[in-house]
């Protein structure tokens, strides 16, 4: 399986550095993304895992692309279609699109093109190809629950302090964390920031041994201070930023492809012949789409349950009942003959014959028990 994650130095040559993108302005790309595809997530009830999953993705993607070759608001409803079909909650991808039409402002919207469904369906094929079609991704959703159950202490500010991790968890999607560490590493980091924050100290942990100096050794081996710290920073910093980058919010010039040739021909898919860059992009633009798109209203909530879609998509429509048939196969097999009318019951018949009346008297036969001795 490929390795998923990567160092400083590669988060600072991706495609996008490469392109003429500085490192501040494509992290707050990976932000307004991964924003994006949380709060579309959010209109549409999608579960904790379909949104994480979707945004993982994301950040995959831009370390094999440029933002100024694959629009990122159309890469991250790309993202969570295919996320809600891997996570079983599957979205359509009209619906997808027409909840991005009430989201992003109409400039931002361009980036989808004259089709936007085409645009989505072309580019979740070149997202399977980037991502290897390694589709499952784990979170540290569940390792959260499973760590703070061994903790012991105040009950009232244990479950503070895990509402507070989860919110952590939540935000740190819209950095780069889940594409240098380990979800279980993650997990306890935003514990340890959590626990810090609302003074909640951890006395004594359910399974401690001697060997055990940090209630973390138990779940994780060789996590230095200095990564769990790293990791908070990175979290932390998302609060600081939001303010300044509030007013930076416009897209990188970039239209996307026209339909006018085939997707496939367009896409210009060719093998991947380094593991690390594949040889993928998409030519010719296209003319902006028009902006009477009616827009969606959004519901201001999110669930954690994962909703399943209803089967099936349309209502059944009654199935009228065949003729009846007197007997034999229906009529798709052709019609058969009627049955035979029953028959009368047959008077007995007497026989001529020379030595008729020699073993046997003349009249009725014989019953089933009764012997008659010859004559």
């Amino acid at each position: 399986m490929p390795n998923w994650y990567y160092d400083k130095k590669d988060l600072r040559n991706t495609p996008s550095a490469r392109d003429g993108i500085d490192y501040e302005t494509e992290r707050r790309y990976r932000k307004e993304g991964a924003r994006f595809i949380m709060e579309a997530g959010a209109s549409m009830s999608l579960g904790h895992n379909t949104v994480a999953t979707g945004v993982v993705y994301f950040h995959r993607f831009y370390m094999f692309h440029s933002f100024r070759t694959f629009p990122r608001y159309v890469t991250a409803s790309c993202c969570l279609f295919l996320a809600g079909k891997v996570e079983e909650t599957p979205k359509k991808c009209k619906d997808i699109i027409k909840t991005a039409r009430g989201l992003l402002a109409d400039e931002k919207f361009q980036s989808f093109g004259d089709d936007p469904k085409e645009e989505v369906m072309t580019l979740e094929r070149i997202l399977l190809q980037t991502i290897k079609f390694d589709l499952q991704v784990e979170h540290p959703y569940s390792f959260l629950v499973k760590y703070a159950k061994c903790l012991k202490g105040d009950s009232a500010k244990l479950q503070k302090m895990v509402q507070m991790a989860w919110n952590f968890v939540n935000d740190s999607l819209c950095a780069t964390v889940s594409i240098q560490w380990e979800p279980e590493i993650i997990a306890v980091a935003l514990i340890y920031l959590a626990s810090k924050l609302s003074k909640f100290t951890v006395v004594d942990w359910v399974g401690k041994k001697p060997e055990h100096l940090k209630w973390w050794d138990m779940f994780v081996q060789d996590v230095t201070m200095e990564i769990l710290e790293e990791i908070c920073h990175q979290v932390l910093d998302l609060y600081q930023s939001s303010q300044t980058e509030s007013a930076h919010s416009k897209s990188p010039p970039q239209l996307p492809p026209s339909k006018a040739s085939p997707p496939m021909k367009r896409a210009n898919i060719s093998p991947i012949t380094n593991k690390n860059s594949p040889n993928i992009a998409i030519k010719n633009p296209m003319p902006p789409l028009p902006t009477e798109v009616e827009a969606n209203p959004i519901p201001k909530h999110i669930t954690t349950e994962n909703p399943h879609y209803p089967y099936p998509p349309y209502p059944m429509h009654p199935v009228p009942p065949l003729p009846p048939q007197s007997h034999g196969p229906p009529p798709p097999y052709g019609t058969m003959p009627p049955a035979m009318p029953p028959q009368p019951p047959q008077t007995w018949q007497h026989y001529q014959h020379p030595n008729a009346n020699k073993y046997y008297p003349p009249g009725p036969p014989p019953g089933r028990n009764t012997y008659y001795p010859p004559q």
